[in-house]
C-alpha cells in the first residue's frame, strides 16, 4: 500500500517462525464488512463520521494477514507495519473536543473497575505511569478513588485535551518519561497490543516502576479470536458476530493478540512475574448515536459473556504482573 511500510517478522511472544494462517487479506475483508453491516443497523443515522472511529473506523488499516504461533499461540500480523509508521498513525490521528468529550464520559465510568481490581492487586496507588492515557478516561477514574496518576500518549491533541481537564501528561512515549523516581505501578489498557515493540515497552516498564511494584496490562485474547472466528460461517455465525463485533475484534484492528503463554513469557522475560488475570469485555462502545435496541444488543451480549466467558475464555483479558 503507497505509504505504508511493511517487513516479515518472527512470533513477537516466543519468537516462533513456524505458524499457521489466521485469515488471509480476503478473509479480513469480508469480515469488515460484516462489521459495518452489523453497526449500520444499530446506528442513529445521519452520524457524524467521527464518531465511527474505534467502532467501524480504527486507526490502524487492515491486516495483510494474520498468523498463529504453532509455539505459543501468538496471533500477529505477518507483515506487520514498521514502528515509525506505526508511531506516526497514532501520533497523528484527529478527533474534535465533542469526540473527546463524549470519550471521557464513557471511558471515566468504564475505567472505574479497572481501578478498584488494580488496588485490589496493587494497593492505593500513590504514584502511578497510565501509557496510552489518550483522552484521560482512566486518569479521572484513578483520580476519583484517591490514586495520583501521570499520563503519556503519542497523540498531542489527545494530550492537550487530558490535560486541559488538569492531568500531568507527557505527549510522547514510553521511551520519553524519565525514570527520575520510580512508580508504584504502571498500566497499559487497550494499548500494549498497538505498541511497535511490547518487548521493549514490558523492559522499559520494568525499569520505570519500583521493585515490588506492578504492571497492568489489558489486551485482546487472540486465542479467543483465532477459535471464535473459525464459526461464523455455522449455525451459530450471527451468536459469533455479535459477540466478536461488539469487542471490537472483527476484522481484528490490532498489530496482535494475546494467550497466557505468549503474555507470560513477554512479562517474565522483562522481570515480572504474573499475579493474576481477570477475563472480561471490551469497555462499552454504546453512545448517543447508538439504537436503543443497539445498546441493549451490546449490554444483553456483554453481560452473557462476563458470566460465561472467564480468565482465558474471555475476548479481553487483565494479566496483573508483579516487578521481580
Amino acid at each position: 500500500m503507497k505509504g505504508i511500510s511493511y517487513e516479515l517478522t518472527r512470533c513477537p511472544g516466543c519468537g516462533g517462525a513456524a505458524t499457521t494462517l489466521v485469515a488471509d487479506q480476503d478473509a479480513i475483508r469480508g469480515e469488515i464488512e460484516r462489521l459495518w453491516i452489523f453497526h449500520m443497523r444499530r446506528l442513529r443515522h445521519p452520524v457524524p463520521p467521527r464518531y465511527l472511529t474505534d467502532r467501524v473506523v480504527f486507526s490502524q488499516r487492515p491486516p495483510i494477514q494474520l498468523v498463529q504461533c504453532d509455539s505459543c499461540g501468538h496471533v500477529y500480523r505477518n507483515p506487520r507495519e514498521r514502528g515509525a509508521v506505526l508511531h506516526d498513525v497514532y501520533a497523528g490521528g484527529a478527533a474534535d473536543g465533542g469526540v473527546f468529550r463524549s470519550l471521557l464520559a464513557i471511558q471515566r465510568t468504564a475505567y472505574r473497575a479497572q481501578v478498584h481490581r488494580l488496588i485490589r492487586v496493587a494497593g492505593r496507588v500513590h504514584h502511578g505511569l497510565e501509557v496510552g492515557s489518550y483522552v484521560g478516561g482512566f486518569l479521572m477514574a484513578a483520580r476519583d478513588a484517591g490514586c495520583s496518576f501521570t499520563g503519556v500518549d503519542v497523540n498531542a491533541r489527545a494530550s492537550a485535551f487530558a490535560a486541559a481537564q488538569g492531568f500531568h501528561v507527557i505527549a510522547g512515549a514510553i521511551d520519553d518519561v524519565p525514570a527520575d523516581r520510580p512508580y508504584d505501578a504502571v498500566v497499559v489498557w487497550n494499548t500494549f497490543e498497538q505498541l511497535p515493540d511490547g518487548r521493549r515497552a514490558a523492559a522499559l516498564a520494568r525499569r520505570l516502576v519500583r521493585e515490588g511494584g506492578t504492571l497492568a496490562v489489558r489486551v485482546p485474547n487472540g486465542g479467543f479470536y483465532a477459535r471464535w472466528r473459525r464459526r461464523l460461517s455455522g449455525a451459530f455465525g450471527s451468536g459469533v458476530e455479535r459477540m466478536l463485533a461488539h469487542n471490537n475484534l472483527l476484522g481484528f484492528p490490532y498489530r496482535q493478540g494475546f494467550t497466557a503463554h505468549s503474555i507470560t513469557q513477554i512479562l517474565e522475560d522483562a522481570g515480572f512475574a504474573v499475579q493474576s488475570i481477570f477475563g472480561d469485555t471490551l469497555v462499552p462502545i454504546a453512545d448517543r448515536w447508538t439504537t436503543r435496541v443497539g445498546a441493549l444488543d451490546e449490554r444483553v451480549t456483554k453481560g452473557i459473556q462476563r458470566a460465561f466467558q472467564r480468565a482465558w475464555r474471555a475476548p479481553w483479558v487483565e494479566v496483573y504482573a508483579r516487578a521481580s
